[in-house]
């Protein structure tokens, strides 16, 4: 079978329409070497930390200091979903629906957790345009947010919003109920 890159299709052109952990983990290590330049850069607080008794390895730390499902769900889902993801957020009493409690979402789906469907309700692009829906269309607010910031830069936005929602669900899928 010859290499497609994961990141150059959408979601529901994977087999029986889910996202594949491939994909998901070559999404995850364009991520990683975006974030390169960072983990460099905090080599002296390594060695702080060795000093201060922390045994984390350099690796363990960098990836826990750069997670960028868990920055991206805790800035943009944690007031509705709660940082915990159980749905008990502090704008949760504004909302006509609840949240929804993102822990237990592969339970009910008997063990498996709903990659292409996550993707396509966080990514917004198959709703309605005047649907009822409380939660914001990320994957336009991203490409909003993504072209101020890249302004001057080439930068390719689809494939920066797939790596940004594949982080989150990557993030999504740890918190599950085991």
């Amino acid at each position: 079978m010859p290499h497609v890159n994961p990141l150059s299709r959408p979601p529901s052109s994977t087999r029986n329409g889910a996202v594949c952990a491939r994909a998901l983990a070559s999404a995850l290590f364009v991520t990683t070497l975006q974030w390169g330049s960072a983990v460099h850069a905090a080599e002296p607080a390594q060695a702080a930390a060795a000093q201060a008794g922390v045994t984390d390895s350099p690796r363990e730390q960098s990836l826990r200091r750069w997670d960028w499902g868990q920055r991206e769900f805790e800035s943009n889902c944690a007031a509705c979903h709660g940082r915990d993801a159980k749905g008990k957020g502090p704008l949760n009493d504004l909302l006509r629906k609840p949240a929804p409690d993102l822990t237990q979402l592969a339970y009910r789906n008997q063990g498996v957790l709903p990659m292409a469907r996550l993707y396509e309700v966080i990514e917004g692009g198959s709703i309605a345009a005047h649907g009822s829906r409380d939660m914001p269309i990320w994957g336009r607010d991203y490409r909003i947010r993504d072209a101020e910031y890249y302004i001057d830069s080439p930068y390719d936005p689809e494939r920066l919003v797939r790596a940004r929602i594949l982080a989150l669900l990557e993030y999504i899928n740890r918190v599950q109920a085991r």
